[in-house]
């Protein structure tokens, strides 16, 4: 979720405890649009779907442009990465994002990302081809 924007940049310590977030197995949690041209898909998703961005993340591959629906994740919007196509990809919460990860790929799945922590402690997320070249993403806590 795109942080809110305040007068100051709060410091951990300003912030209240809160309860662990309750991990929903197999729930799809968001997604992703992976798309060739990163910047028109957010214009558009703007435009005619009028979704609200905040600031893009910054990673090593380019912007992450986030969207939420007041509350909840929506998702985002990344730069695919060849040979992906672009497209979109389902993230389904699991309690451990490793365990799944190994656990698709025990099962014939082909690597795409392996875990990987998010920037701000927002979790965890790894990605595979599922057999039928569907990609699928995991996100967790850990």
């Amino acid at each position: 979720m795109a942080p809110r924007k305040t007068s100051r940049t709060k410091t951990t310590s300003d912030r209240p405890a809160t309860a662990p977030r309750k991990i929903r197995p197999g729930f799809i949690s968001h997604t992703e649009l992976a798309s060739a041209d990163p910047a028109a898909t957010k214009t558009r998703c703007e435009s005619v779907l009028g979704w609200k961005f905040g600031d893009p993340m910054p990673t090593p591959a380019g912007p992450f442009h986030m969207w939420s629906f007041g509350e909840n994740i929506g998702g985002g919007i990344r730069g695919n990465n060849p040979p992906e196509v672009p497209g979109s990809v389902p993230y389904c919460e699991v309690p451990d994002v490793t365990d799944a990860y190994a656990r698709a790929l025990a099962a014939g799945a082909t690597e795409l990302m392996p875990p990987d922590q998010i920037p701000g402690d927002a979790g965890c997320i790894a990605m595979v081809l599922a057999p039928g070249r569907v990609p699928f993403g995991f996100w967790g806590p850990e």
